[in-house]
């Protein structure tokens, strides 16, 4: 009796171990999901176009942005659909010493800087143009704190670029003039851009793209100095547009090579992500529905990332 149970132990351990090395092989792609909502969408968008045309599965694994690229470098991760280059100091080292493999760009439209609302310009401070100009204003954008002066809404405590915003506020001398104040999340400063907005009151502040609030309400980027590379961190340039590349493992290729090639043909841009994220905060549609949507309303990327059989199949399961 002894015997006939450790003989169907045994046989049930092979058996799993069977299945458990099966699995390592079965076809899915693993994408890093960085926790944002941009990253979270792409990746649903080719998790949709790769499941429908390639018969492949797909999931995602959590974590910071450093250790999702180390993930990738050690093949635990197949594809990030949002490396933001310059906010990873190893990108570019690593990527000359064939480490990863950059499969192609998804968008390098990106922007980030002090707006307003396009209403402001239009309606009550029409010579208003860059942000050299704000002092010229600072009686529209009154604080209600400190009337005797204005306010700026900062970025987010902790960010990069609010150590770089408040740099601007004060290079450009307008501490003289302004309050820089900082919300305490980015739901904060977008719960105050989107109040002033509905009520079409004054309001000027940090913002970047691609965001769901640049998706549905109507900014403008005010100008700036000329990007300068050395003089960006003083905070007194423009901020550049980041390339935001797709990202992948030495051994995807050789494991999904067709899977591979679309992905290098997959470009959007940041004008479409953000009306992406504008419609998921708008209808309360999750990720994967956005991603539908996404592909329903911009027909013509299909035909320009897949062949004419694969389109076919991923009309074919939208529909």
């Amino acid at each position: 009796m002894k015997k006939k149970i450790f003989t169907f132990i045994i046989t049930g351990f092979l058996t799993l171990a069977f299945l458990g090395c099966g699995g390592n092989d079965k076809k899915e792609v693993r994408f890093a999901d960085a926790g944002w909502d941009s990253n979270k969408v792409h990746n649903a968008v080719a998790g949709f176009i790769i499941e429908n045309a390639f018969g492949y599965t797909w999931s995602e694994v959590p974590g910071s942005t450093p250790i999702l690229h180390e993930a990738i470098k050690s093949g635990e991760i197949d594809v990030h659909m949002e490396e933001w280059t310059d906010n990873i100091p190893s990108y570019y080292p690593d990527l000359k010493a064939g480490l990863f493999q950059e499969l192609g760009t998804n968008f390098d439209d990106n922007r980030q800087g002090i707006y307003v609302p396009k209403y402001v310009i239009e309606t009550m401070a029409p010579d208003l143009k860059s942000v050299k100009d704000l002092p010229k204003y600072k009686e529209l954008f009154k604080d209600s704190e400190n009337p005797e002066k204005g306010r700026i809404y900062g970025a987010i405590p902790g960010w990069e670029i609010d150590n770089i915003m408040y740099k601007k506020y004060e290079a450009y001398g307008l501490n003289k003039d302004f309050v820089y104040f900082r919300p305490g999340s980015d739901a904060a400063l977008s719960a105050a851009f989107t109040a002033a907005y509905e009520k079409k009151e004054p309001i000027v502040g940090y913002y970047w793209e691609p965001t769901w609030l640049l998706g549905k309400y109507d900014f403008v980027l005010l100008e700036d100095e000329p990007y300068d590379a050395e003089k960006y961190f003083e905070g007194k340039t423009a901020c550049p547009s980041v390339k935001v590349t797709i990202g992948a493992s030495n051994k995807f290729k050789e494991k999904a090579p067709e899977i591979a090639a679309f992905l290098s043909k997959y470009h959007t841009s940041s004008k479409l992500t953000s009306e992406a994220l504008a419609h998921m905060q708008e209808t309360g549609d999750n990720y994967n529905a956005t991603a539908k949507w996404l592909l329903k309303n911009n027909d013509n990327l299909i035909d320009q990332w897949l062949d004419a059989d694969k389109a076919a199949a991923v009309r074919k399961a939208l529909n």
